[in-house]
């Protein structure tokens, strides 16, 4: 594994040294100097804890809005299966518009005549780093008066996958009036699934072998209207509703072979599952100018809805029709969330400090009906977060430091946990030239158990075996470590990071025997520590300096290990990847993407990343955009997992959707604005708890 890690670096770090170097500095006191950079060229300047990206003239006259714009970052990719922008590397990204969160419809409505320059936080800030791994900010001009919408639509010819929106914005004064719906519908008939259990139990051995066919599918729909007040240099005003409505299903029968020793019998079964929720929100936003220097911040987001998840699942021989198992399970969750948060920043003449106390809370009241009866039983989760943090800059020197207190306090019917954790972090950059950089960045903060962990549900997977939650949990706590070196001019974009976490008490699935039920239960426990480390490097290269070819790459050769709580020590290596070749001729735009896929470690499991390989093309005439495309060219998606040596019981599954073989898709969308936008510059976003399901 060292071998590989060091041969790659030297390979690239070699190739990337070898390129001319360009100087990339960018004065960004003012808006009149921005432009005039805009005018010249694309440039990128790289700070301790984030890039900035400008655009020239011909990438802003290609882009049919800001999202356009985000494509060409070398950081940043087009998801074609949900139609939204996401990062080469992985992880969740926050966007914002001029400090406010916005989702993918509100960037869409931002004309690339309007973005000034693109903040890319790969390292995001304090009041974000909970829940963010990247941080996008778009900055753009304001004016008074416009009004802006569009549509679009892309669809496939011979199953069910749909992508819909429509948006609309109008801006009067300092009023800003905004309108967004947004569809994501899967109906698939042909889903296949093999899946084995192999293992030992009361001296005996058994073997299940399992061959079953879906029909699923899913409704995504978000409804979005929002209200803004800004009064420049005084203060600002937000309210936004949003709704979430989803439901999905899961309809499947087949056969499996059930061994016992030298004995085997056939079993037919069905497992059909599914679930419903809509989640109405309520997010309000204030903040006031104090002065030159000072701004208080203040956000209140909240929720209420209930969440209905159901299972059945019955297998039984086959010649007698005797039951081999027989599980239903109904949830009804009825979950409550806020969010509230107060932040103030204060400009020295050195650099800035920014400090806040953040509170969420989300309490679950659950009716559940499984194989162990029916129960009644509440949980509440609460977090508080107090954090202050500097950043600076002293001649090719920058920082960021940051200290804050984290308390996590979950309490259920069998347990309550309660810690308060200092969660320091440090931010050095270091300009080695106009156009290469050196940083470091280093955090220690408290991971909670998701809900789903520590819920004390339980349903059937198979003959003999059950998954339950483990209500007990305490949270991981996590300290990460990474250096990172940067390099570009007209050509390359290019980054090598060494990255080291270190994961105490770390959170792991695994099989147990189940003293309940018999047999064995699927579960969580805290393990001793995890640690995976690597290298990362991610880039982008321009062989004739513009866009007519794009190849962006990430390779990241990675080792993982778990210690489990009995000292157990798993291990696995993998060489993550993912390749995009993106051209643009005028009005044309091609990209194809794809990637080998890899098992990394997940609990008791060993997992692949969904495989691609995806092409597209799209020709923009006027406010319209046709497109057409092809997803899994020559093979259906697909998804494996296994289970570690070490696990009692011997699991793999193997799934493929036939409907995405060879998915050919048609898109078409229109778009048109007039005037300008005023955006609000907000300094807080937040958002409730994710639905509770099981």
């Amino acid at each position: 594994m060292k071998k590989t890690i060091y041969a790659v670096f030297i390979l690239w770090g070699t190739c990337m040294l070898a390129q001319e170097k360009v100087s990339d500095t960018l004065d960004a006191s003012g808006i009149k100097e921005i432009q005039e950079v805009i005018l010249k060229s694309q440039r990128k300047k790289q700070f301790a804890d984030k890039a900035v990206y400008t655009f020239d003239r011909e990438a802003l006259e290609k882009a049919r809005y800001a999202k356009d714009l985000l494509r060409t970052l070398p950081e940043l990719q087009l998801d074609p299966v949900a139609n939204t922008i996401t990062g080469t590397k992985g992880g969740t990204i926050v966007f914002l518009i001029n400090g406010i969160e916005a989702t993918d419809l509100q960037i869409r409505s931002v004309a690339p005549g309007e973005v000034i320059k693109v903040e890319y936080y790969d390292i995001p800030p304090a009041r974000w780093a909970a829940r963010a791994d990247t941080v996008v900010n778009i900055l753009t001009r304001s004016a008074e008066t416009g009004s802006v919408f569009g549509a679009d639509v892309s669809s496939a010819l011979n199953t069910g996958f749909v992508n819909g929106s429509a948006y609309a914005g109008f801006t009067r004064g300092k009023n800003n009036l905004g309108l967004e719906y947004s569809l994501n519908l899967r109906d698939y008939h042909d889903r296949r699934v093999n899946s084995i259990y192999d293992y030992q139990l009361g001296g005996k051995h058994y073997r299940s072998d399992e061959n079953r066919t879906d029909h699923f599918g899913y409704t995504f729909q978000n409804v979005a209207l929002r209200y803004t007040r800004m009064v420049p240099d005084d203060y600002s005003f937000q309210v936004k509703l949003n709704t979430d409505i989803f439901s999905r299903f899961s309809k499947g029968a087949g056969q499996s072979v059930f061994t016992q020793d030298n004995s085997s019998e056939a079993h037919a079964m069905f497992k059909n599952n599914g679930s419903d929720y809509v989640i109405p929100k309520l997010d309000l936003y204030y903040s006031k100018k104090m002065g030159g220097k000072d701004e208080v911040s203040i956000n209140v987001v909240g929720s209420h809805y209930t969440t209905n998840t159901s299972e059945t699942a019955k297998e039984w021989i086959t010649g007698s029709g005797m039951p081999v198992y027989d599980n239903d399970m109904v949830l009804k969750a009825r979950q409550t969330s806020w969010v509230g948060e107060l932040a103030h920043t204060h400009d020295f003449k050195a650099g800035k400090l920014s400090s806040g106390y953040r509170i969420s809370r989300t309490s679950i009241s659950n009716d559940l009906n499984n194989l162990a009866g029916y129960s009644q039983y509440s949980v509440n989760y609460l977090e508080q977060y107090f954090y202050t943090e500097f950043s600076g800059k002293a001649d090719q020197f920058s920082y960021r430091i940051g200290a804050g207190f984290t308390n996590i306090h979950n309490k259920s019917a069998e347990n309550t946990f309660d810690r308060w954790t200092f969660t320091p972090k440090v931010i050095l950059g270091y300009q080695l030239k106009n156009n290469q950089s050196l940083r470091y960045t280093g955090s220690y903060s408290p991971v909670s158990p998701w809900s789903n962990a520590l819920s004390s549900n339980v349903v059937q997977l198979a003959p003999n075996i059950v998954q339950r939650g483990n209500p007990f949990l305490e949270s991981q706590q996590v300290f990460s470590n990474h250096l990172a070196y940067s390099f570009n001019n007209q050509y390359f974009d290019f980054n090598a990071a060494l990255f080291y976490r270190y994961t105490d008490q770390v959170i792991n699935q695994y099989y147990i025997q189940d003293d309940v039920l018999g047999g064995y239960a699927l579960t969580y426990e805290n393990g001793k520590n995890g640690q995976r480390y690597g290298i990362q490097l991610t880039g982008s290269y321009k062989p004739f300096g513009n866009s007519l070819l794009v190849v962006k790459a990430v390779i990241t050769p990675t080792s993982e290990t778990v210690r489990t709580s009995k000292g157990a020590l798993i291990k696995n290596n993998f060489l993550g990847n993912y390749f995009v070749l993106s051209s643009e001729y005028k009005s044309f735009s091609l990209q194809y993407q794809f990637n080998i896929p890899v098992y990394s470690l997940s609990g008791a499991f060993l997992n692949t990343n969904e495989n691609q390989n995806n092409i597209f093309v799209s020709y923009k005439h006027q406010n319209w955009t046709f497109s057409t495309g092809m997803y899994w060219i020559g093979m259906p998606s697909e998804y494996k997992t296994k289970s570690l040596s070490e696990s009692l019981v011997d699991y793999r599954v193997h799934t493929q959707i036939m409907n995405n073989k060879s998915m050919f898709v048609l898109g078409i969308s229109y778009d048109f604005s007039k005037g300008k936008k005023t955006e609000l510059q907000r300094k807080l976003n937040n958002e409730t708890a994710p639905a509770a399901t099981f």
